[in-house]
């Protein structure tokens, strides 16, 4: 399963962001690669996903494969969508 997305944040894909990404995808049985700029990375990965230099605005796409794709897909978009803005309980 492939989705395309947008860096809607105005920082970019900086530490914060990368690290919330990693953990979200981590959370998933799935592989999760992100495809930008004609590399593909691991989206579990935060140094990998900072690699990549995002800025705001720019596209990507998500290829998300395994057993739990569409769950992985559904809230990874979200956080996407959402400029990385979530709730910080410790």
């Amino acid at each position: 399963m492939e989705i395309q997305l947008r860096i809607l944040n105005t920082e970019g894909l900086h530490a914060r962001p990368a690290g919330l990404l990693a953990k979200k995808a981590a959370e998933f049985q799935s592989s999760v690669q992100i495809l930008a700029g004609g590399q593909i990375k691991s989206a579990k990965s935060i140094m990998a996903l900072m690699s990549l230099g995002l800025k705001k605005d720019q596209e990507f796409k998500l290829i998300i494969d395994g057993p739990d794709a569409e769950a992985a897909s559904q809230a990874l978009s979200a956080l996407v969508n959402s400029g990385f803005h979530t709730d910080h309980q410790a």
